[in-house]
């Protein structure tokens, strides 16, 4: 991930951009160093009360918090809990400071390059390109990665149209998929292929992308066509949207007499690109 800082009146902002749901995630640590006057001398403890607090009222900001690497003063990147510039601004409301309403002024400017992707797509797709070919992705891999990336875009927003907003809910209709068409929930894919907290999908060959990606755009065209009005409808559609590539992963399977879910992951980036001859 690409790691930036600012500087908001003399204290640093660590954001990072995410590829996946292209735009830019800030760190909740340094978020409330910047408000908090008491934070200033253990920011992290602050978050810390501050979260389980949160939690206690039930609150949906925590919910949407991401654990992303950014790097800390001695070098060395860590797990940091991470908002979206839409969250961030929820975590402000529940931090009274003087410094509030500048802060949102510095998100909102720090926000303008995600307003310029909106308005033009290619420079987030170039975006995305870099970050892969900076990690050492082949071109190949890369193609597919975007790809992927713009077809889970649609997907979700097919799910924004239907009414479903929690992260929560998008977790389970993946899930659903996912098991659909490999065999496996997310986290047994996971297992597979020796994961913890790292995107699955940055650690398939292509030829997983392929199928991952085929129920999905299976999936989207199933719900628009029939415009579920549930949630329990949509999870069915998922299911069914899976299964069709489940079904082409079988065919696959019997043709080349093995199997196309690979323990391979992105410590062996090259070896993800898959040729036909292998």
């Amino acid at each position: 991930m690409e790691n930036k800082i600012q500087l908001f009146e003399g204290v640093q902002v660590r954001y990072v951009w995410d590829v996946e749901n292209e735009e830019w995630m800030f760190s909740a640590v340094d978020v409330c160093n910047v408000l908090a006057e008491s934070a200033s001398k253990d920011p992290g403890a602050y978050w810390r009360k501050l979260k389980q607090r949160l939690k206690k009222e039930g609150s949906e900001v925590v919910t949407s918090c991401h654990g992303l690497k950014l790097k800390a003063s001695d070098g060395k990147s860590y797990l940091t809990d991470c908002f979206s510039t839409r969250d961030t601004l929820r975590l402000i409301q529940s931090i009274p400071s003087p410094k509030a309403e500048p802060f949102k002024m510095w998100l909102a400017q720090v926000g303008s390059e995600r307003l310029d992707e909106i308005a033009d797509p290619e420079k987030a797709i170039m975006r995305g390109a870099e970050y892969y070919r900076a990690k050492g992705y082949p071109e190949g891999w890369i193609n597919q990665r975007l790809q992927t990336i713009e077809m889970r875009k649609e997907l979700t927003d097919e799910w924004k149209a239907r009414g479903i907003t929690k992260e929560k809910e998008y977790a389970i209709l993946t899930n659903d998929m996912t098991r659909a068409w490999s065999g496996m929930s997310v986290q047994e894919y996971k297992q597979v292929k020796g994961l913890k907290k790292e995107n699955l999908r940055d650690n398939m060959t292509n030829i997983e992308l392929v199928l991952n990606m085929l129920a999905e755009v299976t999936t989207t065209s199933i719900s628009k066509a029939r415009q579920p009005e549930t949630f329990g409808q949509s999870r069915s559609i998922a299911k069914e949207g899976g299964a069709v590539a489940g079904n082409a992963r079988k065919d696959i399977e019997q043709r080349i007499g093995h199997t196309v879910i690979s323990e391979l992951n992105a410590s062996d980036k090259p070896a993800l690109e898959i040729k036909a001859e292998e």
